[in-house]
């Protein structure tokens, strides 16, 4: 690994009210939503990805996206972001009045056939049809490089993809990219090389990772990514969410180990982990199944116990 370039701070962005429910056996209804997004709002998250403008044939979990963005609280200095498919999508975001819109392809072709159901050229050509709709707009509008680190079809991917990838996401006008392991298949020194390819070929272009704990690596991905440079990255509450057309893949980062990793090294997130851990733990009531990291199941590292008293 090269130098050492940590940044002093990081962002911290909220996934789990669109990657985290999208694929819950569990319809969480609208209201209940929008409370966790307002309560998620409050905690000091950068970002809430809140959920995705897709067809409800798709995605049913999520056919409630547009009465759910009306009827959230925005907090000042909070960005609210949408995963739009298609230019369909596109319209209803602007409608929406989000502040930002995400853009998604896998680089393994054959994820993106699976995931997608087009070919990369067929996912770019839908891209340019959304950056002349966002036009004029004040959205932003970023990209996601899904299966940036391995595909589970394909395997690892070159870098050299990566990299067109995103210069070619650049070129479509998107203001940032966020490198995705959408299956759990990156390793730090992947991860290293990666962010530092990426930041050393395009200075100043705002990157965020994504990464998924299916190998039990995904904190250890956050340190490498942070070392290289990265000060931006997307976790889920209670570590819930995973792709539909990833064999394998298992839930996000968690939010909660993610932030008391980074605040125990002296990092700020400027996330507030006692307000995010009881959201945490209450997952298991409103999905009905056991959730949350390894930080809401058993504590804070500071959290003291009662010294036995000896009979």
């Amino acid at each position: 690994m090269g130098t050492t370039t940590t940044p002093t701070r990081v962002f911290i962005n909220e996934v789990a009210t669109r990657d985290g429910l999208q694929n819950e056996k569990t319809f969480v209804p609208p209201p209940r939503k929008i409370a966790l997004v307002d309560a998620l709002s409050r905690t000091g998250v950068a970002k809430i990805e809140v959920t995705s403008f897709v067809s409800p044939k798709a995605i049913p979990n999520l056919r409630d996206a547009t009465e759910v963005m009306a009827g959230i609280t925005r907090q000042p200095g909070v960005v609210y972001t949408t995963l739009v498919p298609n230019n369909r999508g596109a319209l209803r975001a602007i409608e929406a009045k989000v502040d930002e819109i995400n853009l998604v392809m896998s680089i393994g072709e054959k994820h993106n056939l699976a995931n997608m159901r087009m070919t990369c050229d067929e996912s770019l050509a839908g891209f340019r049809d959304v950056m002349g709709t966002m036009a004029g707009s004040g959205i932003r509008v970023t990209g996601s490089i899904a299966t940036a680190f391995g595909c589970p079809f394909e395997g690892e991917q070159p870098l050299d993809r990566v990299l067109w990838a995103t210069e070619t996401y650049l070129n479509l006008g998107m203001v940032g990219v966020t490198l995705c392991d959408t299956v759990g298949m990156a390793h730090p020194r992947q991860v290293d090389r990666f962010c530092r390819a990426v930041r050393d070929r395009f200075p100043g272009v705002p990157f965020t990772v994504h990464f998924h704990d299916t190998r039990g690596m995904g904190l250890a991905n956050v340190m490498a990514a942070l070392d290289a440079g990265i000060d931006s990255f997307d976790t889920s509450l209670g570590g819930i969410g995973g792709c539909p057309y990833a064999p394998g893949a298992t839930g996000n980062i968690s939010t909660e180990d993610t932030v008391h990793m980074l605040e125990a090294c002296g990092i700020p997130t400027g996330v507030d982990l006692d307000a995010i851990l009881p959201l945490a733990r209450g997952l298991t009531t409103l999905l009905g199944r056991p959730v949350g990291g390894q930080v809401a199941r058993s504590g804070k590292r500071t959290d003291l116990h009662a010294f036995p008293q000896c009979a």
